[in-house]
């Protein structure tokens, strides 16, 4: 390029962007084929499954996670569970993900509301102030969406304190 060489017209160059198209092609197979395989996977072994709709353009918002979240390709993993529950017959579902992780599955007490502090994405494990119930947030948020799935999940504002 210096030499005022055009690059397109350089046999390595071409050999090169070649090369490194076959490793992207061969990268978005891998991540296409794991999507199918999880998929079909869980459909298959659950009667229901549900998901929360995470809004993946509110997600990429946060720099420290965004290239990981872009590869992932949520939209298209809850795109392939809709449609193999349908194919097989089963149930899947996406719900509202508002208060899933900030809420104690044992009693309703959302987090950040009633004088309670908000949780930080940091947070992974808490306790309930109310009931002293001992959390781990990834398992007590799935706890929430299967209960909002199921139509068990108890409105907030309708709570009794």
């Amino acid at each position: 390029k210096q030499e005022g060489h055009n690059l397109r017209m350089a046999k390595n160059y071409q050999k090169q962007r070649l090369l490194v198209a076959k490793l992207h092609a061969k990268i978005r197979r891998q991540r296409e084929d794991f999507l199918q395989v999880l998929s079909t996977a869980l459909i298959k072994k659950h009667d229901l499954v549900v998901a929360e709709e995470l809004r993946s353009k509110n997600l990429l918002k946060n720099h420290a996670l965004s290239q990981a979240i872009s590869d992932l390709g949520w939209r298209r993993f809850l795109n392939m569970l809709a449609y193999k529950a349908k194919l097989y017959g089963k149930e899947f579902q996406t719900i509202d993900p508002k208060y899933t992780t900030q809420r104690c599955h044992n009693c309703g007490t959302i987090m950040g509301q009633n004088g309670c502090r908000k949780l930080k994405l940091k947070d992974r494990e808490w306790t309930c102030p109310m009931c002293q119930t001992y959390h781990i947030r990834d398992w007590n948020a799935a706890v929430n969406i299967l209960e909002k799935g199921l139509g068990s999940w108890q409105n907030p504002k309708k709570q009794t304190a």
